[in-house]
């Protein structure tokens, strides 16, 4: 692993690796359930669209182990295709829920679609691991405060650049929720987030094209190999959120 062990990347780990379902405020446990529901009723709402469907064919053609289901079907898929589909399907429709932002700079006060990328990750992963309700909400809340967290600190130029937030911040996130369901430790959650931060990608000039919701399903994809990637020891820059080449300062 090249880079040191200090600053924002290791911050965000160690915060990830301490938490605890128990640490959690009732307020925060009544609302991820809420939002997990809503996440749910949008990824199913998605099945019907058309780009869902191809992408369905897409995958069941690629095949592979029936590791986690796609939601609204019979259907089962390995745990990053699983990912992959069920993500996509949940921004489809582009109902699911929005972070907004504080901030005076922000483009049009929206930042990013945080749960369906982390969510669609968490599902997936924790069907095949058989992991408790209460992990796959630890996951869930765990990703979805990095996401947000992330998306609240970069700068705007992010988005002004062509960025799709949603698919970059959400890999992010959806990395840190998969780590949890995995048991990674702070060294190996920072090699996830190299992963991940490279693996990030979407741009705006999509929009309104089925690629978009694709950006959110290729999210959380991404999130799901990162850290899957790390538990086996993959190398990544322990630095990548504060690096001189890192994911803040890239595209701005």
């Amino acid at each position: 692993m090249r880079g040191g062990t200090t600053g924002v990347t290791e911050e965000v780990a160690r915060f990830v690796t301490g938490l605890r379902y128990e640490q959690l405020p009732r307020e925060v446990v009544g609302l991820a359930k809420r939002h997990m529901l809503d996440g749910l009723g949008v990824m199913l709402a998605g099945t019907v669209e058309e780009g869902t469907r191809l992408l369905q064919a897409h995958l069941v053609e690629l095949g592979g182990p029936q590791e986690a289901t796609v939601l609204g079907s019979r259907l089962r898929l390995p745990v990053p295709h699983a990912a992959l589909l069920n993500g996509t399907s949940g921004h489809a429709m582009d109902y699911d829920d929005t972070q907004l932002s504080t901030s005076k700079e922000s483009v049009y006060g929206l930042l990013t679609h945080p749960t369906v990328p982390v969510l669609a990750a968490a599902l997936a992963l924790g069907e095949k691991r058989r992991c408790s309700g209460q992990a796959l909400l630890l996951a869930y809340a765990t990703g979805v405060e990095v996401e947000c967290r992330i998306a609240d600190a970069i700068h705007p130029r992010h988005y002004q650049a062509g960025f799709h937030s949603t698919a970059t911040m959400g890999g992010l996130g959806a990395c840190a929720g998969a780590a949890v369901l995995l048991g990674l430790d702070s060294g190996r959650l920072r090699t996830a987030l190299g992963i991940a931060a490279s693996l990030s990608a979407g741009l705006r000039e999509n929009f309104g094209t089925m690629t978009k919701p694709l950006h959110a399903g290729w999210a959380a994809r991404n999130g799901v190999t990162a850290a899957l990637l790390a538990s086996r020891g993959f190398s990544a820059d322990a630095r990548v959120l504060e690096g001189e080449s890192g994911f803040m300062r890239a595209g701005v």
